[in-house]
Protein backbone atom coordinates (compact mmCIF):
# COMPACT_ATOMS: atom_id res chain seq x y z
CA UNK A 1 0.00 0.00 0.00
CA UNK A 2 1.09 3.59 -0.96
CA UNK A 3 0.13 6.64 0.59
CA UNK A 4 -0.21 9.21 -1.84
CA UNK A 5 -2.02 12.73 -2.47
CA UNK A 6 -2.36 15.09 -5.74
CA UNK A 7 -0.76 18.40 -5.36
CA UNK A 8 0.48 21.54 -6.85
CA UNK A 9 3.88 22.40 -5.52
CA UNK A 10 5.48 25.77 -4.82
CA UNK A 11 8.56 26.48 -5.75
CA UNK A 12 8.21 30.34 -6.44
CA UNK A 13 11.39 31.55 -3.76
CA UNK A 14 9.25 34.59 -2.90
CA UNK A 15 6.50 32.88 -1.64
CA UNK A 16 8.15 30.62 -0.22
CA UNK A 17 10.30 32.88 1.69
CA UNK A 18 7.04 34.16 2.96
CA UNK A 19 5.81 31.07 4.51
CA UNK A 20 9.43 31.11 6.35
CA UNK A 21 8.22 34.74 7.96
CA UNK A 22 4.65 33.53 8.52
CA UNK A 23 6.16 30.68 10.41
CA UNK A 24 8.73 32.99 12.16
CA UNK A 25 5.76 35.59 13.17
CA UNK A 26 3.86 31.77 14.34
CA UNK A 27 6.67 31.16 16.39
CA UNK A 28 7.17 34.50 18.34
CA UNK A 29 3.52 33.97 19.82
CA UNK A 30 4.56 31.22 21.86
CA UNK A 31 2.41 28.65 20.58
CA UNK A 32 3.39 25.09 20.20
CA UNK A 33 3.75 24.34 16.69
CA UNK A 34 4.94 22.10 14.15
CA UNK A 35 5.63 23.96 11.02
CA UNK A 36 5.85 22.40 7.60
CA UNK A 37 9.16 21.90 6.22
CA UNK A 38 9.44 24.52 3.33
CA UNK A 39 10.62 21.75 0.94
CA UNK A 40 7.31 19.73 1.85
CA UNK A 41 4.32 23.09 1.60
CA UNK A 42 2.39 22.54 -0.92
CA UNK A 43 -1.21 22.90 -2.44
CA UNK A 44 -3.39 19.44 -1.86
CA UNK A 45 -6.08 18.58 -4.81
CA UNK A 46 -7.06 15.23 -3.09
CA UNK A 47 -5.61 13.23 -0.72
CA UNK A 48 -6.08 9.51 -1.59
CA UNK A 49 -4.64 7.65 1.29
CA UNK A 50 -3.23 4.20 1.77
CA UNK A 51 -3.92 2.77 -1.84
CA UNK A 52 -2.79 -0.24 -3.92
CA UNK A 53 -0.31 -0.56 -6.48
CA UNK A 54 -2.60 -1.20 -9.20
CA UNK A 55 -4.42 2.01 -8.03
CA UNK A 56 -1.55 3.72 -7.99
CA UNK A 57 -1.32 3.01 -11.99
CA UNK A 58 -4.26 3.78 -12.14
CA UNK A 59 -4.41 7.14 -10.88
CA UNK A 60 -1.57 7.73 -12.44
CA UNK A 61 -2.80 7.59 -15.85
CA UNK A 62 -5.49 10.14 -14.99
CA UNK A 63 -3.15 12.66 -13.88
CA UNK A 64 -0.95 12.12 -17.19
CA UNK A 65 -4.09 12.84 -19.28
CA UNK A 66 -5.50 16.07 -16.77
CA UNK A 67 -4.56 19.03 -19.35
CA UNK A 68 -5.11 22.87 -18.64
CA UNK A 69 -3.52 25.78 -20.15
CA UNK A 70 -0.29 26.87 -17.57
CA UNK A 71 -1.72 30.12 -15.46
CA UNK A 72 -0.59 31.99 -12.30
CA UNK A 73 -2.75 32.54 -9.39
CA UNK A 74 -1.98 34.57 -6.00
CA UNK A 75 -0.99 33.22 -2.61
CA UNK A 76 -2.24 35.67 -0.11
CA UNK A 77 -3.98 35.56 3.31
CA UNK A 78 -3.73 33.42 6.69
CA UNK A 79 -6.13 31.70 8.38
CA UNK A 80 -7.06 28.65 10.92
CA UNK A 81 -8.94 25.45 10.76
CA UNK A 82 -11.26 24.76 11.83
CA UNK A 83 -11.54 28.81 13.44
CA UNK A 84 -10.02 31.01 15.83
CA UNK A 85 -11.14 29.32 19.18
CA UNK A 86 -9.76 26.34 18.27
CA UNK A 87 -7.03 26.56 15.54
CA UNK A 88 -5.03 23.55 14.28
CA UNK A 89 -4.05 23.98 11.12
CA UNK A 90 -2.46 27.71 9.85
CA UNK A 91 -2.96 28.13 6.13
CA UNK A 92 -2.26 30.66 3.45
CA UNK A 93 -5.09 31.09 1.20
CA UNK A 94 -5.04 31.84 -2.98
CA UNK A 95 -7.32 34.54 -4.06
CA UNK A 96 -6.88 35.52 -8.17
CA UNK A 97 -6.83 32.48 -10.31
CA UNK A 98 -8.85 30.19 -6.81
CA UNK A 99 -11.57 29.26 -9.69
CA UNK A 100 -9.39 28.05 -12.07
CA UNK A 101 -7.83 25.66 -9.19
CA UNK A 102 -11.56 25.19 -8.54
CA UNK A 103 -11.58 23.57 -12.56
CA UNK A 104 -8.82 21.57 -12.43
CA UNK A 105 -10.36 20.22 -8.71
CA UNK A 106 -13.57 19.51 -10.00
CA UNK A 107 -12.17 17.31 -13.17
CA UNK A 108 -10.00 15.51 -10.81
CA UNK A 109 -12.78 14.67 -8.43
CA UNK A 110 -15.02 13.13 -11.21
CA UNK A 111 -12.36 10.90 -12.79
CA UNK A 112 -10.96 9.55 -9.16
CA UNK A 113 -14.33 9.14 -8.28
CA UNK A 114 -14.89 7.31 -11.55
CA UNK A 115 -11.70 5.08 -10.36
CA UNK A 116 -13.90 4.23 -6.67
CA UNK A 117 -12.62 7.02 -4.67
CA UNK A 118 -15.07 9.17 -2.72
CA UNK A 119 -16.26 12.59 -3.17
CA UNK A 120 -14.67 15.54 -1.13
CA UNK A 121 -17.69 16.19 1.09
CA UNK A 122 -16.06 19.69 1.89
CA UNK A 123 -16.36 22.85 -0.52
CA UNK A 124 -12.61 23.02 -2.27
CA UNK A 125 -10.55 25.84 -0.45
CA UNK A 126 -7.44 26.24 -2.11
CA UNK A 127 -4.51 26.29 0.45
CA UNK A 128 -1.30 25.97 1.77
CA UNK A 129 -0.86 24.77 5.34
CA UNK A 130 2.23 26.62 6.92
CA UNK A 131 1.75 24.93 10.33
CA UNK A 132 0.25 22.55 12.76
CA UNK A 133 -0.92 23.89 16.27
CA UNK A 134 0.09 21.12 18.51
CA UNK A 135 -2.13 22.70 21.77
CA UNK A 136 -3.30 25.34 23.43
CA UNK A 137 -0.59 26.58 24.94
CA UNK A 138 -0.22 30.80 24.09
CA UNK A 139 -2.88 30.05 22.13
CA UNK A 140 -4.97 34.13 22.58
CA UNK A 141 -1.37 35.47 21.14
CA UNK A 142 -1.20 33.22 18.17
CA UNK A 143 -5.24 34.31 17.51
CA UNK A 144 -3.34 37.76 17.85
CA UNK A 145 -0.24 37.23 15.67
CA UNK A 146 -2.92 35.82 12.96
CA UNK A 147 -5.03 38.34 12.91
CA UNK A 148 -2.58 40.61 12.16
CA UNK A 149 -1.15 38.82 9.26
CA UNK A 150 -4.40 37.88 7.66
CA UNK A 151 -4.34 40.12 4.80
CA UNK A 152 -0.37 39.02 4.27
CA UNK A 153 0.26 38.51 0.21
CA UNK A 154 3.19 35.86 -0.37
CA UNK A 155 3.28 36.46 -4.17
CA UNK A 156 1.92 34.26 -7.46
CA UNK A 157 2.33 30.80 -8.33
CA UNK A 158 2.75 29.77 -12.12
CA UNK A 159 0.92 26.27 -12.36
CA UNK A 160 1.84 24.09 -14.99
CA UNK A 161 0.78 20.65 -13.62
CA UNK A 162 -0.13 18.81 -11.17
CA UNK A 163 1.71 15.99 -9.29
CA UNK A 164 1.08 12.65 -7.66
CA UNK A 165 3.15 12.31 -4.82
CA UNK A 166 3.77 9.56 -2.51
CA UNK A 167 4.13 10.49 0.95
CA UNK A 168 6.30 8.32 3.51
CA UNK A 169 5.90 9.25 6.53
CA UNK A 170 8.98 9.01 9.04
CA UNK A 171 9.77 9.72 12.82
CA UNK A 172 11.53 12.82 11.54
CA UNK A 173 8.47 14.17 9.09
CA UNK A 174 7.27 12.97 5.84
CA UNK A 175 9.10 12.07 2.88
CA UNK A 176 7.31 13.22 -0.85
CA UNK A 177 8.24 11.38 -3.93
CA UNK A 178 5.93 12.57 -7.45
CA UNK A 179 4.91 9.44 -8.75
CA UNK A 180 3.22 10.76 -11.90
CA UNK A 181 2.42 14.62 -13.43
CA UNK A 182 0.20 16.02 -15.69
CA UNK A 183 1.16 17.53 -19.23
CA UNK A 184 0.52 20.83 -20.06
CA UNK A 185 -1.10 22.25 -23.28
Amino acid sequence: MVRCFVAVECTEAQVVSGFRVVQGILEASGALLKNVELENIHLTLKFLGEISQNKVEEVSRVIEKISFEPFWFKVEGVGVFPNLRRPSVVWAGVTDGASKLSIIYDELEEKLYNLGFKREKRVFHPHFTISRVRSGRNRNQLVEEILKIEDYTFGQIYIDKILLKKSLLTPTGPIYTTLAESQHN
